[in-house]
């Protein structure tokens, strides 16, 4: 009865949204030829702002890293905080309303508030990619800590196994792989996010792609459009191999 509930609900959202939208599908016909002139312009990339772009990719991957890494440590504090299995309810829910409110904020607003409050540049980036990744790793960590195996903890405790021992053999080796699974997960998605943050001026080569496109200087911007497809892949490689290195 309940799958058929919620099979029947979302059949009803795909048909109010199908009926109910303004899609405009007699616009795709004409869309073809714009799309390919607008490309045409773009063809063949100007290779000449390579070292520009490569500045750019820098500053993108360092927002990335840093946000991911101040992310990770406010995090580890406030997992404990959430977590049903450490902490009472009165703390714990709390504590996850709070993330919620985090998620659910818009990350190129938080970094325009960013921008607003401390200037142009990387830092704004920086605090906008923390601030929103906390929200996600806090929730995802303490969902870990919330899914640790009782028994192989009071095994060690009935042996005289201290707290520490405990945590080193029983607990940690039960969270490392979703803990590393997860923050490699927001890492890749921290690194697609800060691409676009130049646009609002925090920093990165979204602020390239900005500059070319609005001064119709679109065989630069293929070249920052290749870059950026470059520096995804690659991160996605190494997300694959960091999964099955440790899996």
């Amino acid at each position: 009865m309940g799958r058929s509930v919620i099979w029947g609900a979302l059949a009803l959202a795909i048909l109010w949204s199908l009926t109910s939208a303004d899609m405009g599908l007699e616009k795709l016909p004409g869309a073809g030829p714009r799309l390919t002139e607008f490309l045409g312009r773009m063809i063949p990339p100007d290779l000449s702002i390579w070292p520009e772009v490569l500045r750019g990719l820098a500053e993108t991957l360092r927002i990335a890293i840093l946000g991911t890494l101040f992310a990770v440590i406010l995090s580890a504090g406030l997992a404990v905080l959430a977590a049903e299995t450490l902490v009472p309810p009165a703390i714990w829910r709390p504590v996850r309303g709070l993330l919620a409110v985090i998620r659910s904020i818009p990350l190129i607003l938080v970094a325009m508030l960013m921008v607003g409050a401390v200037g142009l540049g990387p830092l704004p980036g920086i605090l906008a990619i923390t601030f929103h990744a906390t929200g996600m790793l806090a929730k995802f960590y303490s969902e870990a800590i919330d899914n640790v195996a009782a028994a192989p903890v009071a095994a060690l405790e009935s042996a005289g196994a201290s707290r520490t021992q405990q945590l080193r053999w029983a607990i940690w080796p039960q969270m490392a792989p979703v803990i590393l699974r997860d923050t490699v997960f927001r890492f890749e998605l921290n690194l697609r996010e800060s691409l676009i943050l130049g646009i609002v001026g925090a920093g990165g080569i979204g602020l390239y792609v900005q500059t070319y496109v609005r001064s119709f200087q679109y065989d630069k911007a293929a070249t920052v459009t290749l870059a950026i497809v470059g520096l995804v892949l690659l991160s996605e490689a190494l997300n694959t191999a960091l999964q099955k290195r440790f899996s």
